[in-house]
């Protein structure tokens, strides 16, 4: 068993791979609709944003002017919620939700659920809640204007099936030459390549995944560019009681299998994005994938649901069983590299050292051969980056990117194991990363309610 276990997920992620490049490279054209028809809102959650807050509605109102933009204050210790209320009281299509503690600081899920429950007090009586649309926007993320027209088009809002749609998600720091211009060469060449690796997992891989699952039926919801119908969120309210999950740490993600076992079709249109800024920091990227790493193992408790569900098709339960898997796949993966590690180190202490490295030097024309299936896949995506997002650069460059690509994968082991042990010790807080624009001095790395 021990040794089919590697095969085996190395097939499994071939497969996967396969599925999301050739989804990618085929994807159809978006087709445009009429966004005048719809009724758009934007929430927008906030905890400690006065760094970008203002910045971010007051884009979201030039470039949608018919929309409403609401700022939820999840009880911040900085001036996010003045600096909303500034901007409310010049322009009533801005709303602010202030909450405050014990209530507040409880999870995006809750602070979402607030808006919600504001939006809908506000609505005239009679409203077609079916023709509202709600689109969450990170604190600090910009929306393509051409946004709207896109989600709106036959195979996304123009579908009355349709209560979900994931839009793509770019990194708008990606060609920042200097991402700490306070320190030195060496440092800011590993952030270039750490900030270039986060656009490339979101804007080919990420991208290739979620069009992929367009074809399973799985698709699945993000937390930044994240659209949905009014009427399907009333429909999750009232099987769930609300309709984001208080106190989940994916609470996007689970909103979408919501979405799913309510008969709904989610779908992904990657021709228009949001975008927001990678984290240059390895520490703060490690406290932000932690938390979507143990959001993903919490999700493990739908796996029954998901398989007994009607509405979702056997294609798209066996992606959304993969997706739940990748946390323990990593978690066993790890275990099983300290066993044989620890194994060849107890046999060079016994002496029986020279045996052990002669039958693996045996062995290298298999070892070479996993190495390049398991390598190639992520350097495989470098060239198809460079075509969609970065023609100016070199194809040995977009090489050299899709290896750091492989490298960065790496992360994942560490997150899931970091993920394990903060459910084993009880701990769901939702940490807040901070934000580039925020000065260090501002507080720690990440704010954990």
């Amino acid at each position: 068993m021990l040794v089919v276990y590697p095969f085996a997920l190395l097939l499994g992620f071939l497969l996967y791979w396969a599925g999301a490049r050739w989804a990618y490279l085929r994807r159809p054209p978006v087709v445009p609709g009429d966004a005048a028809l719809l009724d758009w809102h934007f929430f927008v959650p906030c905890r400690d944003e006065e760094a970008v807050v203002g910045t971010t509605v007051a884009r979201l109102r030039a470039d949608f002017p018919a929309a409403a933009v609401w700022v939820i204050d999840d009880d911040s210790e900085d001036r996010t919620g003045a600096v909303v209320a500034a901007l409310a009281a010049d322009d009533p299509r801005v709303h602010l939700v202030r909450r405050r503690r014990p209530d507040a600081r409880t999870g995006k899920g809750a602070a979402l659920n607030a808006a919600y429950d504001r939006l809908g007090a506000l609505l005239p009586e009679g409203t077609d809640r079916s023709g509202v649309v709600v689109c969450v926007v990170d604190a600090d993320g910009q929306l393509d204007p051409r946004a709207l027209e896109l989600v709106s088009g036959p195979a996304a809002f123009g579908d009355p099936d349709v209560g979900g749609v994931q839009i793509g998600v770019r990194m708008r720091n990606a060609a920042d030459r200097r991402p700490f211009p306070e320190r030195g060469r060496l440092v800011n060449a590993a952030a270039r390549v750490l900030v270039r690796v986060q656009d490339m997992e979101f804007a080919v891989s990420n991208a290739g995944m979620q069009l992929l699952r367009n074809r399973t039926g799985s698709t699945g919801l993000g937390g930044n560019g994240q659209f949905t119908r009014l009427s399907a969120l009333d429909r999750i309210g009232e099987a769930e009681r609300r309709p984001w999950r208080r106190g989940a740490l994916l609470e996007d993600y689970e909103l979408g299998l919501h979405m799913l076992l309510a008969g709904y079709r989610t779908t992904h249109v990657a021709d228009t994005w949001v975008s927001q800024e990678a984290l240059p920091s390895a520490r703060r990227l490690l406290t932000q994938r932690t938390r979507w790493a143990q959001g993903n193992l919490q999700c493990v408790r739908y796996a029954p649901r998901i398989v007994s569900s009607r509405h979702i098709p056997g294609r798209g339960v066996l992606e959304t069983l993969y997706t739940f898997v990748q946390p323990l796949a990593h978690l066993v993966t790890l275990a099983l590299t300290v066993l044989v590690l620890g194994a060849l180190a107890v046999g060079a202490v016994r002496g029986q050292g020279p045996d052990g490295a002669a039958a693996l030097l045996d062995q290298w024309p298999l070892m070479l051969v996993l190495a390049v299936v398991s390598i190639a896949p992520f350097v495989l995506w470098g060239p198809v980056y460079r075509r969609d997002h970065a023609p100016d650069a070199s194809f040995a460059r977009s090489l050299l990117w899709g290896l750091a690509l492989w490298l960065y994968a790496y992360h994942l082991f560490v997150v899931s194991a970091r993920a394990f042990a903060r459910m084993l010790r009880g701990r769901n807080g939702w940490a807040k990363t901070r934000r580039n624009a925020e000065p260090v001095t501002a507080g720690p790395v990440a704010l954990e309610s």
